[in-house]
């Protein structure tokens, strides 16, 4: 039952979704244009870095949020805090309440690792962004840290359960950014370099 209670505690919280607040506002369906999905990313491209920032810190901080207060609800539960956070992703992606389309969970896998363990949150960030750079598209930051979350808490945990709780996640995370592989391959997927530039810095090509 602590189980259930944890996942559908972080469910609820995942499916709160600030991108579709400033949908609202900005009378644009974020699922319509851009990447069509209902996240950070997408928001950065459509709307510009200021909203973009705050839409990522929101949907950390509900991922972060909803692991942090499971464990305070379930002390004894090891994995409280990663089921929680499991239920908030697919919250994110999986919103009911829209239909079931959200976005593709990145931050609030970022709000769950950071929730886990600080160490691990930097590790990953570092591993990933250069990972990222190296490759030159996003979808490699999301796919190198899936891949790597569970490795390390598997050998840092040392715990079955939370070792496949931690799988459970990285896989949604893979699932979720797979198809991004293949616009790169396409030729589809903006390079991540190109999208800081005229995104964050805001210089063109020129």
């Amino acid at each position: 039952m602590k189980i259930l209670i944890c996942l559908l505690f972080g469910y609820a919280l995942g499916c709160f979704h600030p991108a579709y607040l400033v949908s609202r506002k900005k009378e644009v369906d974020h699922r319509t244009v851009g990447t069509k999905n209902l996240g950070a990313s997408n928001t950065l491209l459509v709307f510009g870095r200021k909203a973009g920032a705050l839409v990522m810190l929101m949907d950390i901080g509900k991922a972060y949020l909803a692991c942090r207060l499971a464990r305070l609800l379930f002390p004894k539960l090891a994995a409280a805090g990663l089921l929680a956070g499991l239920g908030a992703i697919l919250g994110h992606v999986y919103p009911r309440w829209l239909g079931y389309k959200g976005g593709k969970g990145l931050a609030a896998f970022a709000g769950t690792v950071l929730a886990y363990d600080r160490g691990l949150f930097l590790l990953l960030l570092v591993t990933g962004l250069g990972v990222m750079l190296l490759v030159n598209y996003s979808f490699a930051l999301p796919i190198s840290t899936g891949i790597l979350f569970p490795v390390l808490v598997g050998f840092g945990a040392r715990d079955l359960f939370l070792t496949l709780i931690a799988i459970a996640i990285g896989a949604v995370i893979l699932y979720t950014h797979w198809p991004n592989i293949a616009r790169a391959l396409r030729g589809d997927e903006a390079p991540i370099r190109q999208i800081l530039r005229e995104k964050v810095f805001c210089r063109s090509h020129n």
